[in-house]
Parts: C-alpha cells; structure tokens; sequence
C-alpha cells in the first residue's frame, strides 16, 4: 500500500495580507485597517486542505532560508503533512504575495514574486517521490519538472490533479499525462480560443483525453464535463470575508473526492463547500474546515448559480 494518499508538487507562498475598506481608484489612496502575514501558494494551501480531510499528504517543493520560509515550513509541519523532499535554498528568499482584501466584499487583488532560485528542476523529481502516494496534484509553474512527475504518475497508474490558471509554454507535456483538469474560468477559453466555456472544456477534455475537465468560477461555483455530460455546481453563499486561497482549498477537497470516488456532482458540491468556508476568515488557510463542517453546509446553504449555466448543463 502507497505510504501516503496524495503529493503535491507545486507552489507555496507566504503572503502579506492588507484589509483596506475599499479598493482605492487608479492612483488614489487609502489607508489599510490591518497587516497580517499568512502562509499560502496553491499547491501548499491544497495540501493543508487535504491533510484536514485526514488524508496522509507529502509535500514537495521549495522555500527561501529566510524567515518567510521558516513559518512556511513550519505552518506544513504543523498540518502533520511529510516535507521529506521540501528543499530549503540558501541564500533565496521564499516567495511572496502581498493581498489587498476589499473589507466590503472580501474580494482580493493579489502582486506576487516568486524568485528564480526557488525554480524546481527536471533532474530534482525522481519516481520515488511521486509513486509513494495514490494520486499526485499540480499546479503549472515549474513546467518541465511538473511534466516529469506528471509521466511518473502515469506511467505508474497514479491519477494527476491539476490545478492551473495561466499559459505556460510547453505546457502540452503536462496536460497529455493530467487525469482532472480544474482549471480558472479563463484558461480553457484562452488555451483552446473558444469563447464558449463549455465548448472549450469539451476540447481539451477530447485532446487530451482526461477523465474530467473542470473549471471553477468563483462566486458562481464549479462547472466540469465527465464521462460525456456536463455538470455544474452553484456556489454556497456564505458571509464572506477574504476569498484568498478558495481555489487553492477547492482543489484540495477535489483530491478528496477524487480518492474517495466520489460522484461528480457530489465532489463538486463538497469542494465548493470547503471553498466556501475558508472565505468566511482571513488567509489562504484562514478556514480551512472538516468534512462533517463541508456537509452541514451543503445542507443548509443557499446556492447562488449562474442560470445560464444551469441551463446548458442540463441540456448537454
């Protein structure tokens, strides 16, 4: 039996978190009400989610020597998550994000850095680190190392979860060997030129030949295509505060279902839950919750759709 459920391979990031009343117009001002440091990055913040899932979870990937990566380090520790292949690199510092949150919409705008010196290489993935678990997630950055793992995996028979929102080049090497594609709403449109997003889910899903192809869609939920039919689940409406790491939680709860085998309707409907429970506190991880949290709230929420969208879906 694989020693752990899932790895992650990919980013993490400590961010800067500034609480402004509003997001001041184009070369204006306004004064911030808080500062708070917070460790994020998509693959990192996914891997947490997971691990709050009671899945066993190795992280692999990089951090500065510097006191950004010591509480990035020590934020995974604590979520009990492996760091067996986390390298520390001297003399770099990690990366970072500085977040300015709307405090009247907890809607976020996000500047990042990520140094050179923290790039993966090819030759640092090696089969061992991916075949030791039942599934491997990804995100794009760090392509050609990115496409290793994803050719370990499945040429080992290990499902590929990505999660990507931004063209990379030489990205066809990863998607040919990606089993659950959940991408942002604009990727699939700008991969394929296909305005239409169901359209376009349809053709990468067809190229590539993945189980799913999904997209998430922010306030209005998530929208995947699988086994032939499209499925669209409405987003939960909560009191939101910080939408920060949403996605990065979705995908975790993703990987959940995925293991789990669950439905597609219903890894959807879980994942959104769990997304829609870390915007209710500040911070990437901020409110990262339990499964028996997640469906409470799929019981009791109210879901705010997009119509169109129910409407195509069930055509499909």
């Amino acid at each position: 039996m694989p020693e752990f459920d899932v790895a992650g391979i990919g980013l993490n990031a400590i961010d800067t978190l500034l609480l402004v009343p509003h997001f001041p117009a184009y070369a204006g001002k306004v004064p911030f009400t808080n500062e708070i440091l917070s460790p994020g990055g998509q693959v990192a913040s996914a891997m947490v989610a997971c691990a709050g899932l009671g899945l066993r979870v190795k992280y692999i990937g990089t951090v500065g020597d510097d006191e950004r990566g010591r509480i990035q380090i020590e934020s995974l520790k604590a979520s009990g998550i492996n760091l067996d292949h986390v390298q520390v690199r001297a003399g770099c510092p990690n990366q970072s994000a500085y977040i300015l949150i709307d405090q009247t919409t907890g809607e976020r705008t996000v500047l990042w850095r990520r140094p050179d010196c923290l790039r993966v290489d090819p030759e640092e993935i090696t089969p061992e680190q991916i075949t030791c678990a039942r599934l491997l997630h990804v995100d794009g950055h760090d392509t050609p190392a990115v496409a290793k793992a994803a050719r370990i995996a499945r040429s080992a028979g290990i499902p590929v979860t990505m999660d990507i929102d931004t063209l990379y080049h030489g990205f066809e090497g990863v998607l040919e060997n990606v089993d659950y594609l959940v991408a942002s709403s604009e990727f699939p449109v700008q991969w394929t030129n296909e305005r239409d997003p169901f359209r376009a889910l349809e053709l990468i899903q067809e190229e590539y030949q993945m189980r799913v192809a999904a997209m998430t869609l922010g306030a209005h939920g998530a929208l995947a295509r699988a086994e032939g039919r499209f499925v669209y689940s409405p987003a939960f409406v909560v009191n939101c505060v910080d939408t920060t790491g949403a996605g990065d939680v979705f995908h975790g709860a993703f990987c959940y279902a995925v293991l789990q085998n669950l439905p597609m309707q219903e890894a959807l409907d879980l994942s959104n839950a769990l997304a829609a429970l870390n915007c209710t506190a500040l911070g990437a991880r901020g409110g990262i919750r339990t499964l028996a949290d997640a469906r409470a709230l799929m019981l009791r929420a109210e879901r705010r759709s997009l119509p169109d969208f129910v409407v195509k879906a069930h055509r499909a």
